[in-house]
């Protein structure tokens, strides 16, 4: 937005505008560990019968082979895109043999980092390329951190959105125009993520064999979990990540030349820790270059601008040419009460909050800011649910529960529009249960884990299990066959395409993945 235009003056335009003007697109990626009724890590391959990781469009794996995740088309309505989750989990649960897909972010019992299995996806280049970056994020990381699993959620906002807010600024609706307004709200998001981490975080605990050995702040639940008090997401605190070089990246999220900028250049500093490791040892690949960033994808955020890449097109390279498409958040815990680790009332509050963010005006983003915006996030996923909690704003403190009421205050405007728009009811009580949550810690998702926990005497891991029972019981019916074709012609048409890539493979592997660097 123009810092010129008010938020008021926009929403005031917006009444009068069309109803397109105020449809959201929103895509989901959901990731699930499978697991064995011990809540110990699967050790089976991806099934066969769920087609190939490597081209699959909806269900794939994301570090380990034991990783799902599924993907979602982008829909415009909250429900169709859990309809299509749904489907998703009822046919993967079909080809299990048993297994559950344990429902919340932080993993079951995994005493030993070679327990996970690393993702293959077959023998073609671009199959060893991916599996070659997840050796390398085991050697930099761990393999256990990457059994973290979460909820992306990938938004974004209609032509003609754009169009008038171009209008009202007098200015030419471009891919420069749209970038800069998807820069302006991740700017507003970063200043303000610290609400979703209290709202929706999910992980106050943790089992102990997650981080055994290592220093950690974590209290002692029982004999195997390990807990704190006032914590929201664990899943976005800095446990599990070890050796890590990015803690030193800083990454401009002022516009696009910037931060493009900024992450080909971590692309290209070779890192001393990661040159002893080494690329190869004998034949065997430890990482796929000694640099900050393997590829794009390795820099952590809680919130990415996106555009989908034509065929061998780098991620980078789209996003400088075309601009922003949409904005990825990835600061979401698996809500381990929700079948599908999202609601659509959260679905709802995710589109106002995002949507407000574009919305209002967005300062650029000085050096002080940021690093409040760093410690406000370190502090809020460990202690946000303390009555006593304060955040920094602008070099001032502010109590959570005072800065939370004034934005989601300030937010209602734009509820009420939306919901007059389209003749719904559901972002005002979006927002209204929102509100209670600030009220009332009780009702956050990462309190409700631990008062369960309390009333049954569970650790983390029996209140998993039991969780992850129910879900698996309620996806137990069997899809209708027209249904169940789909899936399964999905399922084969991937395992062709995989094939195929492998045929038509022309060199060997080091001169591909020289190939591959170059370009980057």
């Amino acid at each position: 937005m123009s810092q010129s235009t008010t938020y008021t003056q926009t929403l005031s335009a917006l009444k009068h505008g069309s109803k397109a003007a105020l449809t959201f697109y929103r895509g989901i990626e959901k990731e699930g560990l499978r697991v064995n009724d011990d809540t110990r890590i699967s050790q089976v391959p991806h099934q066969v019968q769920l087609g190939s990781a490597l081209t699959h469009p909806h269900i794939t794996t994301d570090y380990s082979e034991s990783l799902l995740e599924f993907i979602t088309p982008v829909k415009d309505n909250a429900q169709d895109v859990l309809e299509f989750l749904q489907v998703a989990h009822r046919y993967t649960y079909q080809h299990l043999g048993g297994e559950l897909i344990w429902p919340a972010s932080m993993p079951g019992r995994i005493e030993q980092e070679l327990e996970v299995p690393i993702a293959e996806y077959g023998r073609s280049n671009l199959g060893t390329l991916k599996h070659v970056y997840r050796h390398g994020l085991w050697h930099r990381y761990g393999r256990k951190m990457q059994c973290i699993a979460g909820l992306h959620y990938n938004f974004s906002v209609s032509e003609e959105l754009w169009q008038q807010l171009a209008s009202m600024q007098g200015k030419t609706l471009d891919k420069d125009f749209m970038s800069e307004g998807y820069f302006g709200l991740i700017r507003n998001f970063r200043r303000h993520s610290w609400l979703l981490l209290y709202l929706f975080g999910a992980s106050p605990v943790l089992d102990k064999s997650f981080i055994e050995g290592e220093e950690h702040p974590l209290q002692a639940w029982d004999d195997d979990s390990l807990y704190l008090p006032y914590a929201t997401s664990l899943r976005m605190s800095g446990l599990g990540y070890q050796n890590n070089a990015q803690d030193g990246l800083f990454v401009c999220f002022n516009g696009l030349p910037t931060y493009t900028h900024t992450l080909h250049q971590a692309m290209q500093e070779s890192v001393p820790g990661y040159e002893e490791m080494g690329v190869k040892k004998g034949a065997q690949y430890q990482q796929l270059n000694t640099n900050l960033l393997q590829i794009e994808n390795e820099y952590y955020s809680d919130i990415r601008p996106k555009r989908n890449p034509q065929a061998d097109e780098k991620p980078l390279t789209s996003l400088n040419q075309y601009g922003v498409e949409y904005i990825e958040v990835r600061c979401l815990d698996l809500n381990p009460f929700a079948p599908l680790g999202i609601d659509e009332e959260q679905i709802h509050f995710m589109d106002l909050f995002l949507s407000y963010s574009l919305l209002n005006p967005s300062p650029m983003l000085a050096e002080a800011e940021c690093k409040e915006v760093a410690l406000n996030q370190s502090a809020v996923v460990e202690d946000g649910r303390n009555p006593e909690f304060t955040l920094q704003r602008l070099g001032k403190s502010i109590r959570l529960t005072d800065w939370a009421c004034e934005l989601l205050e300030h937010m209602q405007p734009l509820a009420a529009l939306l919901d007059e728009t389209h003749g719904v009811e559901h972002y005002q009580a979006a927002l209204q249960a929102m509100s209670a949550r600030v009220a009332d810690p009780a009702l956050t998702p990462s309190a409700r884990v631990l008062a369960t926990m309390q009333q049954k005497q569970y650790s983390f891991c029996d209140f998993g299990r039991e969780q992850a029972q129910q879900l698996a019981v309620s996806y137990a019916t069997e899809l209708a066959d027209d249904s169940l074709q789909h899936w399964q012609q999905l399922a084969q048409d991937s395992l062709r395409k995989q094939q195929s890539i492998e045929a038509s493979d022309d060199m060997g592997f080091d001169q591909y993945l020289a190939h591959y660097l170059q370009r980057a």
